[in-house]
């Protein structure tokens, strides 16, 4: 592994795709900082990534708040100089419109969305001065259309990805490469098949199909292909969805 003198920071380090996101740029020789509201369970990531010889930090944040978010960035650029920026917060959520309050609609706003904002407006102060850094954002199926019982997360998600829009074309020019990657389908997590169970039952998630569900490492992968654009060709946006998704 080759050290490098530059921090990857995952707000939204959760144990499948975040997890797999640290795991990968830790790997690369970056010193990653992980966040999440509980911080305590990033406890065997980080002992994993050191156990493989990678340098991690794990922290307690709530991405809500401007407060939170800054110190934790602030933090991870001391440590060394930070070039990546991930954020990674889905907060997938389904009620029918009629049952949606507000309650719901905005703290789904606020994860998903506001917090998204904060992070990259945070991590862009921190690298426009040095003229390079790379802030990447994590979208979804319900970033591009709204469907049945996702008012509130299609709302959020599409506004994420208007605040990476923005983004990439203000800061861009200043050699900060903005991204947005939209999850076309559904990834391999425990959440992801207890709702199959619960929908389809045990026999369909038995015998599941290989094409179905995404590997929270494939993630990881085109997190690490978008860090590798040469700036002549840099994507603003990127889909991923496993080779028999229908779409």
């Amino acid at each position: 592994m080759t050290t490098r003198n530059a921090t990857a920071a995952v707000i939204g380090a959760g144990d499948f795709i975040g997890a797999a996101i640290a795991r990968k740029f830790a790997a690369e020789g970056f010193a990653v900082f992980a966040g999440r509201r509980n911080g305590d369970k990033l406890a065997p990531l980080i002992a994993d990534i050191e156990k493989a010889g990678g340098k991690a930090f794990g922290r307690s944040l709530d991405a809500r708040k401007e407060e939170d978010i800054t110190a934790f960035l602030q933090e991870a650029d001391r440590e060394a100089p930070l070039e990546v920026c991930i954020f990674n917060i889905g907060a997938n959520v389904n009620f029918p419109i009629l049952d949606t309050t507000e309650r719901v609609f905005r703290k789904v706003w606020e994860m998903a969305c506001y917090s998204g904002f904060l992070a990259g407006r945070e991590a862009a102060r921190l690298m426009v001065p040095r003229g390079k850094g790379c802030i990447f954002f994590t979208g979804a199926t319900a970033s591009m259309r709204g469907g049945v019982g996702y008012a509130a997360f299609a709302a959020a998600k599409a506004g994420l990805r208007a605040v990476a829009q923005s983004a990439a074309r203000e800061l861009g020019p200043r050699n900060i490469h903005v991204a947005h990657l939209v999850i076309d389908s559904g990834v391999d997590t425990a959440w992801v098949r207890e709702r199959i169970k619960a929908r389809e039952g045990a026999e369909a998630l038995a015998t599941l199909d290989p094409g179905r569900l995404m590997r929270p490492e494939a993630v990881a992968e085109s997190y690490w292909a978008l860090y590798q654009q040469p700036r002549d060709a840099w994507s603003s946006e990127i889909e991923i969805r496993p080779f028999a998704e229908k779409w």
